[in-house]
């Protein structure tokens, strides 16, 4: 009966969770329809892909709230769903850190009056990041959880990736390194000094890549068979995300030439198409690891 219950409570969290996620979106989805509106009102057209991109985007985070929040959700097939919520955390989730720190020791300069963004506007993108975030960090693995329950029940144990994925801890190493050595204020391989929120959203990418290596290392051949088997899934699932998603965005902008990075142009193109494979190696080291946990043991 005790089970029960608790099994009761978590899918209302869960269904409370995604329906925050949806509203969160939504309000930072009627910000970018009002910009996009504004520039085709006002005949300057330059940032009307970038925002249409954004609101495809924000529609399918709260298409997954919706997800998350209903019962029809639980039937998605397996290929709607995972690389959604697997993208939607990696963009969302792995910033929370960074929103937390930075909100608290490096605020942003304020921006000249001419150029400022109204003060609604920043309240729903604020409120829609900051809230969808929160949302997916409750709901998005209760919602796994339930559909894939061998992904965080028990503990390693010799059901694990079988290593062909450890190479990518070379690159997840250099990326880890060079983003800490840029967040503690090296200028090496920059065009310019990063100011206090770059450095913060540095330091905070140098950590999704030390966790996506982390978790690749627990689930690898010579990882503690005793790690409860959810801490390296949430952390890869999350890191690797963020190294995918993070890094396929700015190598699109910075190819269609309207993204202008800090680093130097061939060195920010290394750097992501770097994240962006390491990323899809930890995913799927992740998916052999639960595979291997789901097979008989005859059919290995």
């Amino acid at each position: 009966m005790r089970v029960h219950i608790e099994v009761r409570t978590l899918v209302l969290v869960r269904r409370v969770a995604g329906f925050v996620a949806a509203v969160a979106m939504s309000l930072y989805l009627l910000v970018k329809v009002v910009w996009i509106a504004a520039e085709v009102w006002q005949g300057t057209a330059d940032w009307v892909l970038l925002n249409a991109v954004t609101v495809v985007m924000a529609l399918a985070g709260a298409a997954l709230g919706l997800a998350l929040a209903q019962s029809w959700g639980t039937r998605l097939p397996d290929w709607l769903v995972l690389p959604l919520g697997w993208v939607a955390g990696g963009f969302l989730v792995s910033m929370i850190p960074f929103m937390i720190v930075g909100s608290l020791v490096a605020p942003s300069a304020p921006e000249p009056a001419a150029d400022a963004t109204p003060a609604w506007e920043s309240v729903l993108i604020g409120v829609g990041f900051a809230g969808m975030a929160v949302a997916l960090v409750v709901g998005l693995p209760l919602f796994l959880r339930e559909r894939w329950p061998r992904a965080f029940a028990g503990r390693v144990g010799r059901e694990r990736a079988d290593g062909r994925f450890l190479w990518a801890l070379a690159p997840l190493g250099a990326l880890t390194a060079t983003w800490i050595f840029w967040a503690a204020g090296s200028t090496y391989g920059l065009l310019t000094v990063a100011d206090a929120q770059g450095r913060l959203l540095m330091a905070d990418s140098a950590l999704c890549a030390a966790g996506a290596a982390w978790s690749l290392w627990a689930l690898g051949p010579w990882g503690s068979g005793r790690t409860p088997v959810w801490l390296p899934m949430a952390v890869g699932f999350v890191a690797s995300g963020s190294l995918f998603s993070w890094g396929a965005w700015r190598l699109a902008w910075l190819v269609a030439g309207a993204y202008q990075p800090v680093e130097l142009r061939g060195v920010a193109v290394a750097e992501h198409c770097v994240a962006v494979c390491a990323g899809l190696a930890v995913l799927l080291a992740l998916s052999q690891a639960y595979g291997r946990r789901t097979c008989p043991p005859r059919l290995r």
